[in-house]
Order: C-alpha cells, then sequence, then structure tokens
C-alpha cells in the first residue's frame, strides 16, 4: 500500500470523518528514507494547523536533544513521525486531551511496514511507551526512561520535550548527565552512517 493509499483510507474511516469533512487531513510523516522514527502523543494544534511536525518550542528542544537542526530534520528524509493519533484531540482540563484509544492499534500495523530502513524509534512519553514496550516498561515514565539502555537498539524513550517537564527535568538531572549524551550519539552515527 502506498502512503497516498493509506491516507486516502484514513481519512474515509468513519472514526475519522469529523476530522476529513472540516478539511484536515492525517498528519504523519513517513520519508521512505527515514532511519530514525518519532512516535509521539498527537499532533498540537499548531502542528495542525501548520501541517508540521514540532513546529513550535517543543520541537526545538527536542531537535536540541538529538543535537540536529531545523533543516536536517525536515529535509534530510532521515526522520519519520508516527503519532498516536493522526489528529488533534482537542483542548483537554490540564493541556491538550490524549490520543485517542483505538487509534494506533488499527493504524500503526499498516503505517510501520512502509518505513523499512528504521534503526531506531525514539517513544517520546507515556502513550508510545505503555503502547509498544508494554509489559517490559517500568512502574512510571520517569524509571522506564532511566532504564533506556534495556530497550536499545530498537527502541529509546523519552520524557516528552515540552517546556511544562523544566520540573521533571530539573528533578532528574541524570536525564541531561546520562541519556541525551547517549541519544545524541545514536543519532550522530545514523546519520554519519548515511553520510559515508
Amino acid at each position: 500500500m502506498s502512503f497516498e493509499q493509506l491516507k486516502e483510507q484514513i481519512m474515509q474511516d468513519e472514526e475519522n470523518l469529523i476530522y476529513t469533512e472540516q478539511g484536515i487531513e492525517p498528519l504523519f510523516w513517513i520519508p521512505e528514507t527515514a532511519k530514525i522514527l518519532i512516535i509521539g502523543q498527537a499532533p498540537g494544534l499548531k502542528a495542525q494547523e501548520s501541517r508540521k511536525f514540532f513546529w513550535d518550542k517543543s520541537g526545538d528542544r527536542l531537535r536540541e536533544w538529538l543535537g540536529i537542526d531545523k533543516t536536517l530534520f525536515y529535509e534530510s528524509g532521515l526522520f519519520a513521525v508516527v503519532p498516536m493519533d493522526f489528529y488533534y484531540p482537542g483542548k483537554g482540563k490540564s493541556g491538550d486531551k490524549p490520543p485517542r484509544k483505538g487509534f494506533a492499534p488499527k493504524w500503526h500495523p499498516l503505517v510501520l511496514p512502509l518505513l523499512k530502513q528504521v534503526e531506531c524509534i525514539l517513544l517520546v512519553g507515556s502513550y508510545a511507551q505503555n503502547y509498544y514496550l508494554k509489559e517490559t516498561k517500568k512502574e512510571n515514565l520517569t524509571e522506564t526512561v532511566r532504564s533506556y539502555s534495556e530497550y536499545l537498539p530498537k527502541y529509546f524513550p523519552l520524557v516528552h520535550p515540552s517546556p511544562l517537564n523544566i520540573r521533571w527535568m530539573k528533578k532528574n538531572p541524570w536525564f541531561e548527565e546520562e541519556v541525551l549524551p547517549e541519544l545524541k550519539l545514536i543519532v550522530k552515527n545514523i546519520i554519519k552512517k548515511e553520510n559515508e
């Protein structure tokens, strides 16, 4: 199945018609050359309106964590983004609503096989970690991220790069001291291999 066929199928699904009727397309990004796949929560309102993932402060921080710039992120074809829901779920009491529960089980098994060259999957936040790590995840997100090396080389669990997580980062200095250097190294090696 091609990207276009898949996109059409997603848009015609009755659970997504509310978006399709408003002219809103599913937001996921799967260049076939991608080596690093980012699985996050769901697009924010800004991403849905601009049709660009991580086009905000969270994106700036994520690129800083990866050790790359916007050009490499958006134009190299090395990065794919497949959220747990491809549509903005709306505003909740504190921040955005969570991704819809049945979305990833229905569509991820059709999307991921199109990404044949992926070497590392970044699981950003608890929704992605709960779904992909299942019983191998730890008792909470902090412990799962702290145990990142257990999931390598396939998965790399991360906290969400949202500015709202600044307090979490201050409370967990090991994340910046130990986890991020390792993440940067993995990304750097993948890019280096690509350029050889």
